[in-house]
């Protein structure tokens, strides 16, 4: 897939402002400061399409944008720490679920995991939650410019250990970097191809 458009449509701080569209919806999250809106520019080609911050907790509502005038990307505000209160970050986790568990358009979520670390509660009971609800998503690990290839292999190997535990199969995984661009070709042919299967029905059960 070649991105020749990319645009911010709307922000929605709460459910009853989620955009209605009968176009596919590809959401990205992950925790705070893991290189979310980096990692969205990157695949979208725009600097700063989604921007960018030191300072987790940067993206605080749900934020629309319509790529190539057939799909959209959603960038949701991430989970774990966040420099903002705790009331402030249930709040945002509210809005984050109503939008997982209640849009009619998510083909797929993408969750963005750090290549450089252990796997993290946070991100195991998140892609738990996902499994629990039959919510199609794939995982990212972003940040293999920082790390060692082998490094890297090592700390997906890790996930993959952890998870087989109580999944019978595992999503489609990619290796990242929005500094090199790696992974970007892959998770676009990934995102063509889903468009091209898309259905509702379809991809409830594509995680059971």
């Amino acid at each position: 897939m070649i991105i020749h458009s990319a645009s911010f449509i709307k922000s929605s701080p709460l459910s009853a402002d989620f955009l209605k569209s009968s176009k596919p919806e590809f959401a990205f999250i992950g925790r705070s400061n893991v290189g979310k809106s980096s990692l969205i520019n990157m695949f979208t080609g725009h600097k700063n399409l989604a921007k960018t911050s030191g300072q987790p907790g940067k993206t605080k509502m749900v934020n629309y944008f319509l790529v190539n005038d057939t799909w959209h990307l959603v960038d949701l505000p991430g989970y774990g720490y966040a420099k903002t209160s705790q009331r402030q970050r249930e709040k945002w986790m509210v809005t984050t679920t109503d939008y997982i568990l209640k849009t009619g358009n998510l083909a797929c979520l993408f969750v963005i995991i750090d290549s450089r670390i252990a796997p993290q509660e946070s991100d195991l009971r998140f892609m738990e939650f996902l499994g629990n609800n039959q919510i199609p998503f794939a995982r990212i690990f972003t940040k293999s410019d920082k790390v060692s290839a082998i490094a890297a292999t090592k700390t997906i190997a890790a996930c993959n250990s952890i998870m087989l535990e109580t999944w019978e199969s595992l999503p489609a995984t990619f290796l990242c970097s929005s500094k090199t661009g790696k992974g970007k070709d892959a998770v676009l042919l990934f995102i063509e191809k889903t468009i091209c299967n898309f259905s509702k029905t379809d991809y409830k059960n594509v995680n059971q």
